[in-house]
Order: C-alpha cells, then sequence, then structure tokens
C-alpha cells in the first residue's frame, strides 16, 4: 500500500461534489412529484482493479479509487447522472448466508458464487456474531478503507444485504416456503432473526458513512437520493399475496424503515400479485425492474402510487420506446444510456377506461 496521504484530487474536488449533489437534487424532485423535462437517465462508473479484495481489501480500495479518480469528472454530465461508485460485494448474493453458517463456494466454470442449504431445523437460527465473524470483518475492513482516504465525491455501495426472505430460501430452500405455511411460527422466528441482523447492518452503515456517499448494492444502476435504502424482492415471486402480506411484508417495511426516506425493492421475476401490498407500504418509494419484471412496468405504473418510482433496465422486451408509451416518462428512471437521442418526457398517459384512474 502506498505511504498516506494519497491524491485522489477529483475524488475531493468541490466542484465536483456540487454536480453530484445537482443530480441528487435532480433526482429528488422526481420523488416529490416533479418530473424533469426530459426522461431521467442514471449510468454511474465504477472500477475493479487487478487486486484481490479478499486478500487485501485496503490495497482494492486504494487502487479502485485511484481509478475512480480519473472517472470523477463525467459527473459534470448535465444530462445523465454518472456518479463514481466504489463498491465491493463479497461473496456475492451470499454475503449474509455466509454469516449465518451456509457453506458457500466460487465456482470457476460460471464466475458465480453459490452455496448449500442448512441442514438445522428451521426455527433454530441464531444471529451470527458479528464482532467474530470474519465475512463481516472483510465488509467492515472495506468501508473503513473507504473512510480513511476521506474522499467526499464518490459514492460507496453496500454488499448485498438483500432481504429476509431471500435470504430464508438461500438458507434452506424450498423448505422455509412449506414451513411458512405448515410450521408458521418456526418460520415466522427466523425469518425475524434474519431480518434483526439485516437491519443492525443497515444501521452500522448509516452510522458512519456520510448520507450524502451511502447507496445500497448495484450503486452504478440504483443511485436513490441520499437517505433511500433498498432489498431485494427476488424470491416474492415465489409467494401467494396473502402469504406475503402475512409473514414478509412486514419485514420488508421495517428493513427500509431504518433509513429516514424509506426506500426500493429489486425485482426480476413476476411478482405482480403483490402490488395492493406495495402500493400500501409506506416506506416503499420505488421499485427497480429488470428482465421479466419490466414487462410487467404497465401493471407497476398504474398499480404503484404517485410518489412511487420505477427503475427501468430496458431490453429487448420492453424497449425505451414502449416504456414511453406506458409512462410518458413520469416518475420513470433509466437504468442505462438508450441510443440518442435521449427521451424527452410526454404528456401524461391518458387511462384506457373510466375504471382505470
Amino acid at each position: 500500500m502506498r505511504p498516506h496521504p494519497i491524491r485522489f484530487d477529483n475524488l475531493r474536488r468541490h466542484d465536483l461534489a456540487e454536480a453530484r449533489d445537482r443530480h441528487f437534487t435532480a433526482l429528488s424532485s422526481i420523488f416529490n412529484g416533479q418530473d424533469p423535462d426530459d426522461v431521467y437517465v442514471l449510468s454511474g462508473e465504477w472500477a475493479w482493479p487487478p487486486v484481490d479484495p479478499y486478500r487485501e481489501p485496503e490495497r482494492w480500495v486504494e487502487e479502485a479509487l485511484l481509478m475512480l479518480d480519473g472517472k470523477a469528472p463525467a459527473v459534470r454530465d448535465p444530462r445523465v447522472f454518472r456518479p463514481s461508485c466504489l463498491e465491493f460485494g463479497p461473496y456475492g448474493v451470499h454475503f449474509i448466508d455466509r454469516m449465518f453458517g451456509a457453506p458457500v463456494f466460487f465456482d470457476e466454470a460460471s464466475g458465480q458464487w453459490y452455496n448449500h442449504y442448512l441442514d438445522t431445523p428451521i426455527g433454530s437460527l441464531s444471529r451470527p456474531d458479528l464482532d467474530r465473524d470474519p465475512t463481516w470483518s472483510l465488509a467492515r475492513r472495506v468501508a473503513e478503507a473507504f473512510l480513511s482516504h476521506q474522499v467526499t465525491v464518490p459514492l460507496f455501495g453496500l454488499p448485498t444485504i438483500a432481504s429476509a426472505l431471500n435470504i430464508a430460501v438461500n438458507l434452506y430452500g424450498e423448505r422455509i416456503l412449506l414451513a411458512m405455511i405448515e410450521e408458521p411460527e418456526a418460520a415466522g422466528r427466523d425469518l425475524a432473526v434474519i431480518n434483526e441482523t439485516l437491519c443492525a447492518l443497515h444501521r452500522w452503515y448509516r452510522e458512519r458513512i456520510p448520507c450524502q456517499q451511502l447507496q445500497p448494492v448495484v450503486s452504478i444502476e440504483r443511485t436513490q437520493p441520499p437517505g433511500f435504502g433498498q432489498l431485494c424482492g427476488c424470491t416474492t415471486q415465489l409467494l401467494s399475496p396473502d402469504l406475503y402480506e402475512s409473514h414478509v411484508a412486514p419485514l420488508d417495511h421495517a428493513l427500509l424503515s431504518v433509513y429516514p426516506n424509506g426506500g426500493m425493492i429489486h425485482l426480476c421475476g413476476s411478482h405482480t400479485q403483490h402490488i395492493p401490498t406495495w402500493q400500501a407500504m409506506p416506506s416503499l418509494r420505488a421499485v427497480q425492474l429488470n428482465d421479466r419484471a419490466a414487462q410487467d412496468l404497465d401493471a407497476y405504473f398504474r398499480g404503484l402510487r404517485d410518489d412511487q418510482i420505477i427503475y427501468l433496465i430496458p431490453f429487448d422486451g420492453m424497449p425505451v420506446s414502449r416504456a414511453m408509451a406506458i409512462t410518458g416518462g413520469h416518475r420513470l428512471v433509466l437504468q442505462r444510456v438508450p441510443e440518442e437521442p435521449l427521451p424527452i418526457r410526454l404528456d401524461a398517459p391518458k387511462p384506457c377506461c373510466p375504471h382505470c384512474g
């Protein structure tokens, strides 16, 4: 590691921090119901240096910041929000699983992290000892290294803290789904234990990372205004509306409520059965749609509240042109730069019939 202090000229520039904050102001206006003239586009900058972050997390942070220093001026783009984002997600989506004792391994062929299920009885899960847990120690070292450099411009993206349901399915597989019906008290206990741990981790970050820089996972594409959180709702597609509302929705609400402004839920499958529950969840301020979930944009746009924003990754099944026809660009954040010209917001779409509202 280089001797301190290290010069990160761009990552400490007041004008670049001010440019980032101007984008935050514009993004906040969307959350407050004041659409800009143009459709909002988000496309952050990231860095991954050739250093093993599992062995040398402090050096990885230093080298990543040096790479981001050269990219930081991109935040001055007046049309597209291009924040510089430092983010390392140890063990991928199995970060929390490892803390709960699940065997986690890396598959070279696929380039992905996987885990094996626990074989312990549902209802017996214990919270990890965070003071001694090596997985959490690694994540802490990354955060502390970031803070040690006193950079003010880049965002800090969290590891995949996910959600109570996502983690429970990772730990138990289908057993937790059956237990929610056959052993609801045992299932509810373990879901609560998981959620308490997730909330504790979010609080740790909130107490240490400056609000203007703290962002949830996949920060380059899911940046929200300061003070918003996020959870992963991938596995909600496996639940009926009643089961989600009774067992999981209160936990999701509690997790998002750790943040002063609530936050976002990431969706990538078929989840529209839960729109009425999410419409009534005060802490839910945004949904992030990609892949299969993006095909249901119309249902989310019409079914959610006017103060619930939609982050969308366009793809062949939901191109920008169709997204614009559905939303007019209202309450919409595009998560990647579309082909030029960038779309201009249209008049609000009219309901297709008197019953659509």
